[in-house]
């Protein structure tokens, strides 16, 4: 695979998950904490890599769906993706990550929400990266 790369984006992330993490351009500048649900002090006011993660799923299929409804030339008004990160044990061995993405599309039918999402899918950098190495559910529905 060949990769024209466009942007490049930097952070650095000290003390793990009960650290500190931000982008070189401070933007991004982010206690974190393990949850309780897993076994850590879920420090108030702190966040985890999967909210991260999901944040930026969440935009980036966005943009996707965006991005796909233009080059159709589909009448969407407004493009809304809900992202939930699960994090767990793998049967194999270390911890694994499972997506659902809910996406609301205004302005079109439910079918055409479904094949726009499915498109976008193939589309999205994040779909493309994780693609065969998560499972990512895809919810479509129109608004």
């Amino acid at each position: 695979m060949s990769l024209k790369i466009l942007y490049t984006a930097h952070a650095t992330a000290v003390g793990g998950r009960n650290g500190h993490t931000a982008s070189s351009d401070g933007i991004v500048s982010v206690d974190l904490s393990v949850p309780k649900a897993m076994g850590g002090p879920g420090k108030p006011g702190t966040t985890t890599p999967e909210d991260l993660f999901g944040a930026g799923y969440a935009a980036c299929f966005g943009g996707a769906t965006d991005f796909v409804a233009k080059q159709q030339k589909l009448p969407v008004s407004e493009v809304k993706v809900e992202a939930a990160v699960g994090i767990g044990a793998r049967s194999e061995g270390g911890f694994g990550l499972k997506v659902d993405l809910t996406v609301t599309v205004t302005g079109i039918s439910q079918e055409e929400v479904e094949k726009l999402v499915a498109k976008a899918h193939e589309v999205c950098p994040y779909s493309n990266a994780t693609r065969g190495n998560i499972e990512v559910g895809l919810k479509a529905i129109a608004a």
